[in-house]
């Protein structure tokens, strides 16, 4: 294990520039990521389960105690999750955990359940969250957390979940969203945060900024080690060009997650004028308001497909489609025709036609002007390199090798 003090020399070394993370290369707080379609229950319904979790995600409400409302929000199983190996306990028991910026507990015991070890304490607070996508309950503890190689955190808080929905396949989650997001999950503490892991990597001196990049890589495969966290700063080696930062979003409910306000072009024609929404590493598809995702249908000339739920294009107009850009203060961000589209390669595991071609722009399922008009997912962030500056209150994109691929 690297002594904290080696770590942060490291790191402070690395520092560029003010309001700019900290760039860390071949660094110890690099935790490997791998894609994963969960087919256990046949094919996946990827629309079904992002509007469940946008539901979820903007029932959110702020008054004494951050809550959800949770009953109209259909549950369904998690689709498609990008996993990190996790250890917990000493010596530890590995868990695949899914990595989720929308939501901030991390917990264990969906499939493997927990080990308790001599670093186990049973604090006998219940804890629960709802995703709209799944739930659980159950106990907290504290108990050492194992990222990659030998990066250890003491006294972490874990949830122990004795009942879990909709988590199929993987053992929990890796919460990586904001503070505020854990508000509320304790029962019988309504009004208590959780440190989460990447607040307690600062603490205890790990880490010198609370900030995580983000690496995904485009793939045409059912499972695919193609990502990478880095905590504490950036790796320059997963992105090309500069890093522009932009300011959290103050409007809610997208002010409560990672954020931010953009507008949204296809070709030179608008089809979202500058407003909230966030960035979301637990949603698949790209979800547009209503109106937005409307005018997006009727430009592309896509029709609904009915056994996936998604927009489907012939050849011809895939050969016409336009960019489709992200306006992000003074940065654009271009989504190629073929970004635009779910990877040919794996249209049976989502219950669609093997030649066919299917986008990944779908229906928020209620209108702008609502605080939460867009979900950037995954399909989009796999084009982009990210970072989630808790620090400096701020999330950044920069272009990658695979920005512009055509590998699907």
């Amino acid at each position: 294990m690297f002594p904290a003090a080696s770590l942060l020399t490291t790191l402070l070394l690395a520092l560029s520039i003010a309001a700019s993370p900290v760039e860390v290369r071949n660094s110890p707080v690099t935790l490997p990521i791998a894609r994963r379609l969960n087919t256990s229950g046949g094919a996946i319904n990827l629309v079904q389960h992002d509007q469940s979790r946008a539901a979820a995600l903007k029932s959110i409400k702020g008054d004494s105690t951050l809550s959800r409302r949770t009953g109209s929000i259909t549950v369904t199983n998690d689709a498609v999750g990008y996993i990190a190996e996790v250890g917990v306990g000493s010596p530890a028991t590995n868990y695949y955990l899914i990595v989720d910026t929308g939501s901030s507990n991390t917990w264990v015991g969906a499939g493997t359940k927990y080990v308790k070890t001599s670093t186990s304490v049973d604090t006998g607070d219940a804890v629960e969250v709802s995703y709209g996508s799944g739930s659980f309950s159950g106990t907290e503890y504290t108990d050492t957390v194992t990222l990659g190689s030998g990066l250890t955190i003491t006294a972490q808080s874990i949830g122990v979940a004795a009942t879990s929905t909709g988590f199929t396949g993987v053992d929990g989650i890796i919460g990586i969203g904001p503070l505020i997001l854990t508000e509320g999950t304790l029962t019988n503490y309504p009004d208590t945060t959780i440190p989460t892991v990447t607040d307690n990597l600062y603490s205890q001196g790990i880490i010198s900024e609370i900030v995580v990049g983000i690496s995904f890589e485009p793939t045409t495969t059912e499972s695919d080690a193609n990502g990478e966290l880095t905590f504490g700063g950036v790796d320059a080696t997963k992105y090309t060009g500069t890093l522009a930062y932009t300011p959290l979003t103050t409007t809610a409910p997208a002010s409560y997650y990672w954020g931010i306000n953009e507008s949204i072009t296809y070709g030179t024609t608008t089809i979202l004028a500058e407003t909230a929404g966030i960035v979301d590493t637990g949603t698949t598809l790209i979800l547009l308001a209503s109106n937005a995702y409307s005018e997006y249908k009727s430009a592309t000339g896509a029709t609904l497909d009915a056994a996936t739920g998604l927009l489907r294009i012939t050849t011809t107009q895939y050969s016409a489609l336009k960019n489709l850009n992200f306006v992000v203060g003074s940065n654009t961000y271009t989504l190629t025709a073929n970004a635009q589209i779910w990877p040919r390669s794996l249209n049976t595991y989502i219950g669609g036609t093997t030649n066919y071609i299917y986008l990944v722009v779908n229906d928020l399922g209620t209108p702008s002007g609502e605080g939460l008009d867009f979900i950037n997912g995954y399909t989009f962030l796999e084009r982009f390199y990210s970072v989630f500056d808790t620090t400096h209150s701020q999330v950044g994109f920069a272009t990658t090798a695979y920005t512009d691929a055509t590998t699907n």
